[in-house]
Parts: C-alpha cells; structure tokens; sequence
C-alpha cells in the first residue's frame, strides 16, 4: 500500500445504482464524474472533481462486457492521469470469466486478456464477487479479493427455513463445476446435496443430464454463479420435480439472463430465483427476488483502505467458527 489518502467512490454507466448502493452503504457521496458521447458511439469518462493523492475505487460490472469494460478501462487510465494514489477496479460482475483456459483449439484465453488489460490500463486491486472458475485470480499480478455471493444469500435461506417447514432440505448443484461452492454452504447449513450432472452439445444447448442423489420428498436449492439462458437451471428444476422433489428453488449471482432467460423462468417449477443487484435486471419478474451486494462491498471497500482482513465476508470462516468441520 502507498500514502493514498482518503476514498473516492465513482461508478460507471452500467453499475450507476449499485455504485449508489455502495457508496450511501459505506457513507461516502458518490464522486462526480461523466459520460461524454460523441455521435459516432465514442465515448470519454470525465471525473469532475480532483482525485490526485486519493484511494479511488471504480465500480462497473461487465454486462453486456465490451463497452462496459472499455469505460472502465479508461476510467482507470484517467484516475491514473490525475494522479490517484491508489486504484480499486470494483468489478461485481466479471465478464469473460467462462474463457479461463483453451477448451478448444485456436481460441482465446479472455479471463487472462482481461486481467492483463485492467492491469496495464493502471489498477493496483481488483474487487470482485463469484468469478465463474476462482483460479482466474491467479491470472493477476496484482491483489484481488474475491467476495463469496453465499454471504448474502445464508441470511435469506435462514428466514426461508423460518417462514417454511422444510425438515428436508436439500442443496443442488447444477453441474458439477459447482459443487465446491454448493458443498459449502450445504455443510452450513447441516444439510445433505445432489448434483445435476449435464452433458453440452454446444454453449448454452444441453444435450443431456443425471441427478446424483436423493431428492424425493425434499425442498431443493439450486446454487450456481450466473443464470445466463436459464437454460441449465430449468431444465435442472423440471428434473428434480419429476424425480419427486416437493419445491426447487434458485440462487444465482449474477443475472445475467440473457436470449429467452426470462421466459423460461417464468415458465418453469422453480418456486423463485434468488439473485443479487451486481447485474440490474433487464425487466421485472414475479419469480426473481433481487438481493443487494451493497453491504457486502462497502465493507470489503472500507477493510481494504484501511488495512484489515475480510475473512469473515467468507462461508468456510463462518463454517470453522460454528466448528461444522
């Protein structure tokens, strides 16, 4: 860490509401600062007051992730040039995290692109919650703190079990690729899991899908970082309700909700699908339920300025302090 003094919130156009979520949560104003188009699509972040000397944190999660990322990059180049002390890209939502390796030939590792681009452009940190694969933090060479999304959603579970007789409640894990985050919180919880194992034709089409477990006569929630089609997640629901599941929920990160994501939820047997704010949602939904990050990242803001550990933001804490394992 340098002499940076003071924090200075700003927000880019994507992440404007949850920028002023963040900022009121942590109890600092938002700082001023603009969006100048020009009318071929071009466009300049300006920030209207001085941030020379000063611990900058940028907030703009990366949806739809090329315009977004690109503000975000020159928002960094622009603190940089007006000599900030110290620069935080906060990114709740980070794009292209589902290329973090070379699954095919003659394809891009964008992850790593990425994370070279927010380096080189001038951050010092990256604040971030539930990257696709965790590894993608190792693509940095600068620090990076992850958040865990879990931390939002175990109060919300713990007054569903209040409000709900669920004696049988079971966590899923929509593949296999998050069974590690779902096996967290279901030894939280003192509850058993399944796992839905699928197979892909392609991006975003399933050709088919197991259940490993037992599910019958249970309430299940399924825990996965993004809802993109809602594609895995219905179909997944609509498979426990038919091996003789009593309700299936949803809990997901990111809402990234894209193509028909909407319609299928709409249509589908999840009872509702919990999701936080680091997207903002396209269109309201009766079955989606929104929960804010806000506290979660003023928290992590302000423990970073001021040199302290965020370990108690994660589940495996809060599991060894409960001595669940």
């Amino acid at each position: 860490m340098n002499s940076a003094t003071g924090i200075k919130i700003f927000s880019g156009q994507t992440s404007s509401a949850l920028g002023q979520k963040i900022a009121m949560a942590h109890g600092s104003p938002l700082g001023d600062s603009t969006l100048q188009k020009f009318s071929d699509g071009e466009f300049q972040p300006i920030f209207n007051e001085s941030i020379r000397g000063n611990y900058v944190f940028l907030i703009q999660s990366t949806c739809p992730p090329t315009e977004n990322l690109m503000e975000l990059l020159m928002m960094i180049d622009a603190a940089r040039r007006a000599s900030a002390g110290y620069i935080c890209a906060v990114i709740p939502y980070f794009g292209f995290a589902r290329q973090d390796r070379k699954d095919k030939p003659r394809v891009a590792i964008a992850s790593k692109l990425v994370a070279n681009l927010l380096t080189t452009a001038g951050a010092n940190r990256v604040m971030t919650m539930d990257l696709h694969a965790p590894q993608i933090q190792g693509f940095f060479d600068i620090p990076v703190d992850h958040l865990d999304g879990s931390a939002i959603f175990i109060p919300y579970i713990e007054n569903l079990i209040k409000e709900h007789a669920m004696p049988n409640l079971t966590f899923a894990s929509p593949d296999v690729g998050s069974t590690n985050r779902v096996r967290e919180v279901a030894t939280y919880f003192g509850a058993d899991m399944v796992i839905c194992d699928k197979q892909r034709k392609r991006a975003n089409e399933i050709a088919g899908m197991t259940v490993i477990g037992d599910v019958v006569d249970r309430d299940l929630i399924l825990i996965d970082d993004i809802c993109d089609t809602a594609g895995t997640l219905t179909k997944s629901a609509a498979m426990l309700m038919d091996k003789g599941a009593r309700s299936v929920r949803a809990f997901c990160t990111h809402p990234v909700l894209s193509g028909k994501a909407y319609e299928n939820i709409e249509n589908s047997v999840l009872s509702e699908l919990v999701v936080t704010d680091t997207i903002p949602l396209k269109q309201a939904s009766s079955k989606i339920k929104v929960l804010s990050t806000a506290d979660l990242f003023a928290h992590c803001i302000q423990n970073a300025y001021s040199n302290e550990s965020i370990n108690d933001l994660f589940v495996h804490e809060k599991i060894k302090k409960a001595n669940l394992v």
